[in-house]
């Protein structure tokens, strides 16, 4: 026992290591943050950002979402719990139509406070402005100063719900690793989760520079994500320390609510944005396959 314990204190330290090697690379390095460059600077963000498209929807498709179903059909089982009412798929319900409510109600309350300020005259200029759609400027758009034509794609609103998501599937997939009694189950799994969470915290980085966060809220989302998995972890090291067998459903209800929110965030607002955006629509299909591929090999290998 002395020497699992071991083997899961280093897959923590090596999780929160990686991750925030790969998540500071979009992050710290300017060529990531440059949306004023030459059109094939841009077009190189634009493929990128469509390949951390094709991630997430692996992810969600996958991962996730498999995950979740696995995890709440076996408590209900043991639970002796039968009925016709589909409540792993009502749970994910609950977390979509949440993440949507608040996001509603967020651009309300920023439409009624643009409104309010529309006696201004440079506010009609500026174009951007109030932080609609369909509010952009046709001389910066034909000049392709900006990647993308939904200005509310990146939100700061949805990058912290896609960051929120993603952190809390993180804790579950530490808790995964802390309730091994085997270090080579240890092992396989914290492999397969290194290689699979560098490429999407990468991802998320990307995704998180481009809504404009500020360095260092980007950097406190990037640390809390990097924390999410050694959460887990030692979470479950301690379950496994204290032989405490309760809470197995709760985790599987905030699985169930962190996947609703992880499909409204993939096919409400990654796959639509970069779809949408005008260019080069061949090859930007062609970058969301491979992230897509590349997910689907290693969970296939896994």
């Amino acid at each position: 026992m002395e020497y699992l314990l071991q083997v899961k204190l280093g897959a923590l330290v090596g999780l929160l290591l990686l991750t925030l090697l790969f998540g500071f690379i979009p992050a710290r390095v300017r060529w990531f943050q440059d949306t004023h460059g030459s059109e094939t600077h841009r077009t190189v963000l634009s493929l990128i950002s469509c390949f951390a498209g094709g991630v997430f929807l692996a992810a969600c498709l996958l991962d996730i979402i498999p995950d979740y179903l696995t995890d709440m059909s076996a408590e209900l089982a043991a639970r002796q719990v039968q009925t016709s009412f589909p409540i792993p798929e009502f749970i994910m319900a609950v977390g979509f139509f949440t993440v949507l409510i608040l996001e509603r109600l967020v651009l309300h309350c920023q439409e009624r406070s643009a409104a309010r300020g529309e006696r201004e005259p440079l506010l009609h200029a500026q174009g951007h402005g109030h932080g609609h759609a369909e509010a952009v400027d046709p001389e910066l758009e034909s000049r392709g100063h900006h990647a993308h034509v939904d200005l509310q794609a990146h939100s700061p609103f949805r990058s912290f719900m896609l960051f929120l998501s993603l952190s809390l599937h993180s804790v579950f997939e530490g808790l995964a690793i802390g309730l091994q009694n085997t270090e080579s189950q240890v092992l396989q799994i914290c492999i397969a989760i290194l290689v699979h969470k560098s490429i999407i915290v990468f991802s998320l980085s990307v995704k998180l520079v481009q809504s404009g966060l500020r360095p260092g809220w980007l950097a406190a989302y990037l640390a809390v994500f990097a924390l999410a998995s050694p959460l887990g972890i030692g979470v479950g090291i301690g379950v496994m320390e204290a032989h405490l067998s309760s809470g197995a459903l709760v985790q599987a209800v905030l699985e169930g609510l962190a996947a609703g929110t992880f499909v409204y965030i993939t096919f409400m607002e990654i796959l639509p944005h970069e779809l949408n955006s005008p260019g080069r629509q061949l090859l930007k299909v062609f970058f969301l396959l491979l992230g897509f591929c590349i997910m689907a090999g290693l969970s296939f290998v896994d």
